[in-house]
């Protein structure tokens, strides 16, 4: 057996590190000294000295092994989010380093637009301008039944038409729940040009980015809710059109040409979705938050994915998929 072969996170395990790992599980522990050129299953506590012999190393039982590998890779994830954020608070300071000023060239790199009139506005007058592309991140539908919210969604259809018919490409991504809503689907059945939408199980917060230039994201929280940033710095707009690609081909086709998610074993790519939320101790109310969907709809599917791997209870559950292996399935 070959050692470790190249450097990888701490939650990660080698193909050397698998196979020395299966190995103390087959045979109930293994010497110390054969971790040797191999110590990720021990760097990740994996393998651990036996209490009767320390010499020897014993296995941690795989499901408790998997959850923490998952709380390590969750750490890891909220620490370089802490990073970005900070990078973030930095550049915006440096940006304006040198820059024209807003008075110099009509246009800052970043403005805050609040109300929903004055963002709305904004929106529609970068989609009059545009020529090119459409790239948006939906993660509600914003389809509703009053008398105004009809009429808002009727001059977006309007907005969108004319774009297209300007030879403007749109690219939409949306949560996997939004996939069956009747009038998200006839939104793109009505509109007639290069129209595609995309799902994936979660999406991040809203996004509309125009021909590369100019972006809108919306504020944080219930505090910014009405708030909505336009940015036309050229780095970070690139760095938004960056991600949303990355997010584009890991999705699932929607429109013009529908690909069910796969299954596997019975269990939906939205159950998986579910699963992984589960293990890591969300409550339903976060679980349908994050997937897009209602408390009630969250809980359906919790119920049904607890009926599929046999479980009687919440704690039995988690337990069940850390063992079934689903949670290891690509998305």
């Amino acid at each position: 057996m070959t050692g470790c072969t190249h450097d990888h996170q701490a939650e990660e395990l080698c193909d050397a590190g698998v196979e020395l790992y299966a190995r103390a599980l087959r045979d109930g522990g293994l010497p110390a000294e054969e971790a040797g050129e191999t110590p990720c299953p021990v760097d990740t506590g994996l393998l651990r000295p036996s209490l009767n012999d320390p010499g020897r190393l014993v296995p941690v039982p795989p499901t408790v092994a998997l959850h923490r590998l998952l709380r390590l890779s969750g750490d890891r994830i909220s620490a370089q989010r802490r990073r970005e954020e900070r990078l973030t608070e930095v550049f915006q300071q440096l940006m304006r380093v040198g820059e024209p000023s807003a008075e110099e060239t009509g246009t800052p790199a970043l403005s805050v637009l609040s109300g929903k009139d004055r963002i709305n506005g904004a929106i529609a007058e970068a989609l009059a301008e545009g020529t090119r592309e459409l790239l948006c991140i939906q993660p509600h539908s914003n389809y509703q039944t009053s008398e105004g919210a009809r009429t808002a969604q009727a001059a977006a259809m309007v907005r969108d038409q004319q774009f297209l018919d300007r030879g403007g490409r749109i690219r939409v991504l949306y949560p996997h729940t939004q996939r069956h809503i009747p009038l998200v689907v006839a939104r793109y059945e009505r509109l007639k040009g290069d129209a595609q939408a995309r799902t994936l199980d979660e999406v991040v917060g809203r996004l509309i980015i125009v021909d590369g230039t100019v972006a809108f994201i919306p504020g944080d929280g219930e505090a910014h809710r009405g708030i909505a940033l336009e940015i036309r710095h050229p780095a970070v707009i690139t760095y938004l059109v960056n991600m949303f690609d990355r997010f584009w081909r890991l999705a699932t086709p929607m429109h013009p040409q529908a690909v069910q998610p796969p299954s596997f074993n019975g269990i939906t790519a939205r159950q998986r979705a579910i699963a992984r939320f589960l293990v890591e101790g969300h409550t339903d109310a976060v679980i349908a938050d994050r997937l897009g969907m209602n408390i009630r709809t969250a809980r359906v599917h919790i119920a049904k994915l607890a009926a599929t791997l046999g479980s009687q209870s919440r704690a039995q559950l988690g337990y069940l998929i850390g063992q079934s292996g689903i949670l290891d399935r690509p998305e």
